[in-house]
This record gives structure tokens, sequence and C-alpha cells, in this order.
């Protein structure tokens, strides 16, 4: 949605849609317009509850019926498994799509990695395609004025542009960028602490590819599975940025991180968007 800056302050229901990898501050902002009247969004919360909330549970019991005393709690209907996600806690999502390699290791075959990584693609699409609809529930149900989207870092991975053309539509778009120094950091705590990540297709095989050759291995059994996370995901971090700011291009505006850790409540935020459309100072 292309805005002026007179636009966007008289806009009455500000409808924003937060677009950057995980880690540049999308939840935080989230958080802070949360506490005034803005409904949140989270993508990767309506991932969790709504499209893989089964496959996910199913995953978890699938590795407690390894455990006899479990297995047979679980058979006799003694016990119940359920799931825990929050806006805040997004694990069980994250531990779903895992991570490739050795089984031994608790990494995925090819086959079942992919699996896993078209299912979160097609349940990322349908969450941003029910944006419209928690549009309508924020105002109509709840009561809030304003809504945000907390979309997840791999939005511009989807290659989808129905959802493009439905979230612009219906909100801007805001791209918060990385500096240099705060690349850097992200960077740096993946490879402390490598978590699962969503790949296009393409991506991953290409990677894969070159990956198994630099370490010399034949199989993917064979791949440390924290080892490929640490050695990929500045590779996609990198090749998810011109994706980004096409779409910040097209159809929004950009903000960086160091403009970012300078917002404290909603009004230095929407002061910051105001600032980065046409007319603005």
């Amino acid at each position: 949605m292309r805005l002026t800056r007179r636009e966007f302050q008289a806009w009455r229901h500000k409808c924003i849609t937060l677009l950057g990898m995980s880690g540049v501050g999308k939840t935080r902002v989230a958080r802070i317009l949360r506490r005034r009247d803005w409904f949140h969004y989270s993508g990767d919360y309506r991932i969790g509850t709504r499209y893989l909330d089964e496959p996910i549970l199913d995953n978890i019991k699938r590795q407690a019926m390894q455990v006899p005393f479990l297995r047979d709690l679980l058979r006799s209907d003694s016990i119940y498994i359920a799931n825990n996600i929050t806006v805040d806690n997004l694990t069980p999502v994250s531990s779903f799509l895992g991570k490739l390699g050795d089984p031994e290791k608790g990494g995925l075959g090819l086959k079942e990695f992919k699996r896993r990584q078209a299912m979160h693609r097609e349940a990322e699409i349908a969450a941003m395609k029910d944006v419209p609809a928690f549009i309508r529930k924020a105002q109509e149900i709840y009561g809030y004025r304003h809504f945000v989207n907390d979309a997840g870092g791999s939005l511009c991975e989807l290659d989808d542009p129905e959802v493009l053309e439905i979230l612009d539509r219906h909100t801007l778009i805001v791209y918060i960028r990385a500096t240099a120094e705060d690349e850097a950091e992200l960077i740096r705590r993946a490879e402390e602490d490598p978590k699962p990540l969503y790949y296009r297709e393409a991506f991953l095989d290409e990677q894969l590819a070159v990956y198994m050759k630099e370490r010399g291995l034949e199989y993917v059994a064979l791949i440390d599975p924290d080892d490929f996370v640490r050695w990929v995901f500045p590779r996609l971090f990198y090749a998810r940025i011109p994706r980004y700011e096409a779409i910040a291009r097209r159809y929004g505006c950009t903000v960086t991180t160091r403009e970012l850790e300078q917002v404290r409540d909603e009004p230095d935020f929407l002061e910051l968007v105001a600032s980065k459309l046409e007319g603005g100072p």
C-alpha cells in the first residue's frame, strides 16, 4: 500500500505488515504497539495453532512413542499431549521444521525435510491470506483500532504473488533492514544457537550441493545438522536481502534496525514510519 505521510497519519484504522529476518525487531515492535490499541497478528502463531497444529502434535507423539513408559500411557489414553504455542513461544513450530542431516543427531532425511518445508510454505501462505479476515475480526469482534501483522522471516521466499497483493491491498508493508553491525550480530547469534529454518527448494538444492562438496560428504545422513545451519545461515541471510528490498520498493517503505532501536512507544514508531513515506521530512 503506497501512502504519503499525510495519508498515513490520517489513516483511521492503520494496518501494518512488519517484514524482515527473525531477530531484527518485528516482535519487539508488535509488543510495543499491542500495549495500545493494536491487534497483534503473529503469522507463525497462526501457522502453529491452525495450519500445522496436528502435524506438530503427531511429530511430538511419534517421539513420545519411542519411550516405552510414555507409549503405554498414550495407547491407554492415560495421558494426552497438547501444544503450548504462544506468540512469545513458537518453539513447537520450529521444532517441526527440524534440521537436515544425521538422524543420530536429531536430523531429518532429505525427503522428510523437504516434505515439512513444503507444509510450512503452504501454511505460511494460508496464514498471510487470513490477514484481511483478522483485520475485520480485530475491529468488529475485539474492538481494536489498528492492526500489526508480525510476519515470518520467510515471507519473502514464498514466491506467491497473491500473498503480496493481499498484504499490499490491506496493509502498509514496513521492511526492517539490518545495519551492517546488526547483520554481523544476527549471524553470530545463528552460529551460537542454530535454529531450524525455511528454505526455498531451489536455494536448498543449490546450497546443499555446495556444502556436500566442501565437506566431502556423500550422503545427507552424514551431515551434522547444526553445522549445516551455521554454514547456510549467512548465505540465506544475504539471499533474502534483495527479495526484501524488492518488496519494500514496490509495496511499502524501509526502516533500519538502528532507527528501530530508538522506538520506545507507539508515537515513536508512527513518526518513524511517516518519515519514510512520500512527503516525509
